[in-house]
């Protein structure tokens, strides 16, 4: 069976953009790199059914940026903004300064294969039949313009002894084509049989612009 590279880090350049911009000197590389890592897993970890796309992390010379992409704002947002400023003060406290946190709404959760993926592992979590997961997500796709997804899954499926992989695709996802537009994100689903590992392709169409350009212009 053939190995796929990650196509988010085989594009990075070329067609996407790193998720963490900031420059740092010598020791300090590695202490942002772990301040970083602890920032991602807390917000992973506290906001883990919010629909979270990606985190994009900033530095600036005195302020730490979060951007924060995801298609369920208003929870991660909460009531006259009490979430969020929790939220804030809890990565100020890792990172040991200032911050600040932007909520960016996703406008198409069903083309992005990070929320597709964490769907099906919920839908895996409540004992949904995984082929019944798998298409019924690769339609949902397909119905808001995609042009092609597949989807894999792999642990112990159905409750079944030996854990296999299973996959499931409709339309074109040329991995290969550099300035192809392939979103990829997985997921885990928590069963009571174990860990179901799942992975999304989408792809959603071909890339005519470089993604640095208007950040150089700038």
């Amino acid at each position: 069976m053939g190995q796929k590279v990650n196509p988010n880090g085989f594009r990075l350049g070329v067609s996407k953009k790193q998720n963490a911009n900031w420059y740092a000197k010598g020791k300090d590389f590695s202490k942002n790199l772990i301040e970083d890592l602890k920032v991602r897993e807390h917000i992973g970890t506290r906001l883990k059914n919010s629909s979270i796309s990606k985190i994009e992390l900033e530095r600036t010379a005195d302020t730490f940026i979060v951007n924060i992409h995801t298609a369920r704002p208003g929870i991660i947002i909460g009531k006259r903004g009490e979430e969020i400023e929790n939220l804030k003060k809890a990565v100020e406290k890792i990172v040991k300064g200032p911050s600040q946190i932007n909520i960016k709404e996703v406008k198409k959760p069903d083309l992005d294969a990070t929320i597709l993926a964490e769907g099906v592992a919920q839908q895996l979590e409540k004992r949904v039949m995984f082929r019944r997961a798998m298409k019924r997500t690769v339609q949902s796709a397909l119905r808001q313009s995609a042009k092609g997804v597949r989807i894999e899954v792999s642990g112990r499926l159905n409750g079944a002894e030996i854990a296999r992989t299973e996959w499931y695709r409709e339309g074109r996802v040329p991995l290969h084509t550099l300035r192809a537009d392939i979103d990829y994100g997985t997921a885990e689903a928590l069963t009571t049989y174990g860990i179901i590992g799942v992975k999304v392709w989408v792809y959603r169409g071909e890339i005519t612009e470089d993604p640095y350009k208007s950040q150089g212009a700038s």
